[in-house]
C-alpha cells in the first residue's frame, strides 16, 4: 500500500501546486485536462460496458448507440491522451501527464476486452456513472474558464480548499441521487390522481413546451422557498443544511455539498407539488437540466454584476449572500430562481456592488471531511 500512498500524495501535491508552478507553458493545465478528459472517457466506458446498464442513466442510454456520441467517447480518450503526452513533454514532474496516460489507456483496454451489454434495466434503479462523467465534464467546461476571466475572488484557485470532497459530494448525488430519482414519481403521481385540480392538470398538461418550463420553475421555486427557509428556521432540518452552508469558498462545485437526506427530502418537497399539477415528463426532465446548471452558475465564484438582470433572476452575487457569514447575511435569499419570493416575503438581501466578506457557518461547527459531514446532524449538539 506504501506505493499507493505515496503516488496519491505526488499526485495531490502537483494538483495543489502554488500558481508560479502552473503558468502557461509549464505542462500543469494540459496534465489536469489529460486527466480531466481521461478520467471521464474511462467513466463513460465502464458505464456503456457494465451488463444490466446498472451504472447507466436511463436518460443516456438511448444516445449510446449513436455514431457521434462513441465518436466522442474515442475523443475524449484520444484528447485526453495527446494532453497528456503534452504534460509529460513540458513539466518536470511526470505524475500528471503519467495519470491521465494511464486513465486512457484502462478506457481504451476496456473498449476492446468487453462486449457491449444491451439488456434491459433489471432493476428500477440505477448508478449513473455516465451522467456524473457527462456532468462534471460540461459543467467544469463551462464555468471554469469564466471563473478565471471574471473571478469574484481573485486569489481563488481552481483547486481551492475542500474541493476533493465538493467533487465526491458530485459522485454521490450523480450516482446515488440518480439511483432514487425514481422516488417522488409514484406519490406524485397518485396525488395527482386524486386531486380534485383535474381540470387545472389537465390544462397544465396541453401548455406549450415553451410556457410549462417557466411555469415549473415559477411552482418550484414557490415550493422550494418554502422548503429552504424550513431547513433554516427548524432546528434540526438545519443540522442537515448546515452541511451545504460549511463552504467557505465559493465555485462551481460548491453548490453540490448537500447532506444526502437533505437531497432526498428538498427533491421530494420540490417535485411532488410540480408532479401533481401535471407537468408532462418531458417538461420536467428538461427543468431538472437547467436548474442544476442555474445552480451550479449562482454557487460560482463569478463576479458579474448585473443590473437590471438582478431584480428578475437570481444572480451569484445574490446568492452568495445567502451564503454570507455577515451577520446581514443571516436568513436572507431563499430563492433559487426568482428574487421576487424574497421581496414578497420579506427575505430580500442585495446591497449595490456588495459582496460578503466571507463564506460559510460562524465558528464553522460542521466538520470536514464527507463521512464526518454525513454523520453531523446525528451528533448530540
Amino acid at each position: 500500500m506504501k506505493p499507493f500512498h505515496e503516488t496519491h500524495r505526488k499526485l495531490r501535491a502537483e494538483l495543489e501546486s502554488p500558481a508560479p508552478e502552473r503558468v502557461f507553458g509549464s505542462g500543469w493545465a494540459s496534465g489536469v485536462l489529460g486527466i480531466g478528459l481521461s478520467l471521464a472517457g474511462l467513466l463513460l466506458v465502464i458505464s456503456m460496458r457494465t451488463p444490466g446498464q446498472l451504472l447507466t442513466a436511463p436518460q443516456i442510454t438511448p444516445f449510446q448507440e449513436n455514431q457521434w456520441f462513441k465518436l466522442g467517447v474515442i475523443l475524449l480518450m484520444v484528447g485526453g491522451f495527446a494532453a497528456s503526452v503534452v504534460s509529460l513533454a513540458l513539466r518536470e514532474a511526470k505524475i500528471l501527464g503519467t495519470t491521465g496516460i494511464v486513465l486512457a489507456l484502462s478506457a481504451t483496454v476496456i473498449v476492446q476486452s468487453v462486449a457491449t451489454a444491451n439488456s434491459a434495466h433489471p432493476l428500477p434503479i440505477f448508478f449513473g456513472l455516465d451522467w456524473f462523467a457527462i456532468n462534471v465534464l460540461f459543467t467544469g467546461l463551462i464555468f471554469i474558464p469564466i471563473e478565471r476571466l471574471c473571478p469574484q475572488k481573485e486569489d481563488q484557485s481552481i483547486f481551492r480548499d475542500e474541493w476533493r470532497e465538493d467533487v465526491f459530494y458530485v459522485l454521490v448525488s450523480s450516482l446515488m441521487v440518480q439511483a432514487l430519482a425514481f422516488l417522488p414519481q409514484g406519490p406524485g403521481q397518485l396525488v395527482g390522481s386524486l386531486s380534485p385540480l383535474g381540470a387545472v392538470r389537465h390544462w397544465i398538461g396541453g401548455l406549450p413546451l415553451v410556457i410549462q418550463l417557466p411555469v415549473i420553475m415559477l411552482a418550484a421555486d414557490f415550493f422550494q422557498y418554502w422548503a429552504h427557509r424550513a431547513f433554516h428556521r427548524i432546528p434540526w432540518l438545519w443540522n442537515f443544511h448546515a452541511v451545504h452552508h460549511s463552504a467557505q469558498r465559493m465555485d462551481w462545485m460548491s453548490g453540490a455539498r448537500m447532506h444526502f437526506l437533505e437531497i432526498i427530502l428538498m427533491r421530494s418537497i420540490t417535485a411532488l407539488p410540480v408532479l401533481a399539477l401535471g407537468f408532462t415528463p418531458l417538461a420536467v426532465e428538461i427543468y431538472v437540466l437547467v436548474a442544476y446548471v442555474y445552480t451550479t452558475l449562482i454557487h460560482s465564484n463569478i463576479g458579474w454584476r448585473l443590473p437590471y438582470v438582478d431584480h428578475l433572476f437570481v444572480t451569484p452575487q445574490f446568492h452568495h449572500w445567502h451564503h454570507g457569514s455577515d451577520k446581514e447575511a443571516i436568513d436572507v435569499n431563499f430563492a433559487i430562481h426568482f428574487p421576487l419570493y424574497d421581496r414578497l416575503f420579506g427575505t430580500y438581501h442585495l446591497p449595490k456592488d456588495q459582496w460578503p466578506s466571507g463564506y460559510g457557518i460562524e465558528g464553522h461547527p460542521v466538520p470536514k471531511g464527507y463521512w464526518a459531514q454525513l454523520l453531523y446532524p446525528f451528533r448530540r449538539k
